[in-house]
């Protein structure tokens, strides 16, 4: 598939996480279906110009500068939404590196609820309670990827350990 829905290279397309490139694949596919429906809809136009004997007037110029307005307005639309949901779904900095240091998935693209289940069962497979706790305070990671949900879990933990 060609991207041309925004200005990426190679690189860059080879550096998208899979949540980005499939926002990517989406929003090419919507930009290639609008531009469908934009030229089907001149060439209809065309059409109906020629079959009421109206090819020398300008209407079907006119219609077909319309819908180029309006295929570039939709289509900045789209461009716009892709752009914000690639940001949003940038990985962080050292996502890779956060695997590797806790014993438990580190994937930003999974929704919150989720991650608190893995990180739970992650904290919960440690026996001993206090062992837990500070591990638990001291995991940087885990605070960045449970967000508000950290205390939660945090109070979860503790009344574990009581």
């Amino acid at each position: 598939m060609t991207f041309d829905i925004i200005e990426i290279t190679d690189e860059e397309l080879g550096k998208l996480s899979a949540v980005q490139m499939q926002l990517l694949r989406n929003a090419q596919k919507k930009k290639n279906e609008l531009q469908f429906k934009k030229e089907r809809d001149v060439e209809l136009f065309n059409k109906l110009v020629f079959t009421n004997g109206m090819q020398n007037s300008s209407l079907a110029e006119q219609k077909r500068v319309e819908l180029e307005a309006q295929f570039e307005y939709d289509v900045g639309i789209v461009r716009e939404q892709l752009q914000y949901a690639l940001k949003i779904n940038e990985p962080y900095p050292n996502e890779d590196e956060d695997s590797e240091k806790v014993g438990y998935i580190v994937d930003y693209s999974l929704p919150y609820v989720d991650r608190y289940a893995i990180v739970r069962d992650y904290y919960l497979s440690i026996e001993d309670p206090a062992e837990r706790m500070n591990l638990y305070t001291a995991d940087d990671v885990a605070r960045r990827y449970l967000g508000s949900y950290y205390t939660t879990l945090y109070n979860v933990l503790y009344t574990y350990s009581k």
